[in-house]
């Protein structure tokens, strides 16, 4: 027998040292941890290590069913992935309810980095003090947790409360052990010093950002608020990645890569950067052997002070596509390309 069908007989477990017939093509079962596990960057100055890709679940209880949904975390999970990110509004909170169900089931709690964003659940809006408590409260009743790792405070849904205001809220949120560490998504770069200052009064720092960013919507990541980031050693984990699916090329039909409606009217919007970009995109995959997913994930990671995309997934093999990515590597030239392509 050769060393192959030796070593599936073996793994099979055979009784009291007999070795039962295996055929010698039989593939060697794969064994031990994913390869990804150890794939792992630092969290800006959060003291967290995550995988450098992170899954949103912003369609989960909304466009994936719950068991979907499971197949989809499990599918990131064995791949290597240890970073989940929702929001208390997704789908009126049923996305954290699917998430927390899962990491329950699973007992994965403690090796989850849990990403919550808050200020936009119609129950709880805001980041004012109450709101903010009880959105927290709220949060960790449906993940079924009693803490959440990177809490994300959601500017773009609040833009009255006072910023001292919120960071004393979430001064008690981490001093009573429910937050771990600070995100923030819509607040400005002035906003991003003042809160800097803050944290030299005894506030908690803000150590993690989340901003629009992808190749074709470079505009919201401008100067400042990237001049900033990179001052205050912020990591960045940009959201809409893949510009609501566009960016992976789903939106166009079989035929010869032809735009479907929605995908023609986003490239519509972007004033024929987006074919050029999907083009681009296609000729780099083509020649690296991946889909334009992972394209576009390697991308974000070759641009300065990215940690990890947030991602969302439709299907297990779409975070398969998307993995690929992070173990790209992009030359000068084909990053040259794809930004001539996107201009």
């Amino acid at each position: 027998m050769s060393v192959f069908g030796v070593g599936a007989a073996i793994a099979s477990g055979g009784a009291r040292g007999t070795v039962p017939f295996v055929h010698p093509s039989a593939p060697i079962p794969v064994q031990g941890p994913p390869l990804g596990q150890g794939v792992r960057v630092a969290l800006g100055e959060s003291g967290m290590s995550v995988f450098p890709l992170i899954l949103g679940g912003a369609e989960f209880g909304w466009n994936v069913d719950l068991e979907s949904s499971h197949e989809i975390l499990d599918a990131y999970v064995e791949l290597g992935g240890n970073v989940v990110h929702t929001a208390d509004r997704f789908a009126g909170g049923r996305s954290e309810h699917i998430i927390g169900q899962w990491m329950h089931s699973r007992g994965l709690r403690d090796d989850i980095v849990m990403a919550v964003r808050v200020g936009g659940h119609p129950d709880n809006p805001g980041l004012g003090p109450v709101s903010l408590v009880r959105a927290v409260e709220a949060s960790l009743i449906r993940l079924r947790t009693d803490h959440i790792d990177v809490l994300y405070l959601d500017a773009t849904a609040d833009s009255t409360t006072a910023l001292e205001d919120t960071l004393a809220t979430a001064e008690w949120l981490v001093e009573s052990g429910k937050v771990r560490a600070l995100g923030a998504i819509g607040y400005t770069a002035a906003q991003l010093v003042e809160a800097r200052i803050f944290s030299s009064a005894g506030f908690p720092r803000i150590t993690v950002l989340d901003v629009p960013f992808n190749v074709v919507r470079r505009h919201e990541f401008d100067n400042d608020l990237r001049l900033v980031a990179g001052a205050q050693s912020m990591a960045v984990t940009p959201s809409h990645a893949l510009e609501h699916g566009f960016l992976a090329g789903r939106q166009r039909t079989r035929s010869r890569g032809t735009l479907s409606v929605r995908g023609a009217q986003i490239a519509a919007n972007l004033n024929r950067r987006g074919s050029r970009t999907l083009r681009a995109l296609d000729s780099v995959g083509s020649e690296l052997g991946v889909p334009d997913a992972a394209v576009a994930v390697a991308w974000l990671l070759s641009q300065r002070l990215v940690t990890a995309p947030i991602v969302n997934a439709y299907a297990p093999e779409h975070v398969e596509e998307l993995v690929q990515g992070v173990g790209v590597r992009l030359s000068r030239a084909q990053l040259a390309d794809i930004a001539r392509a996107a201009e």
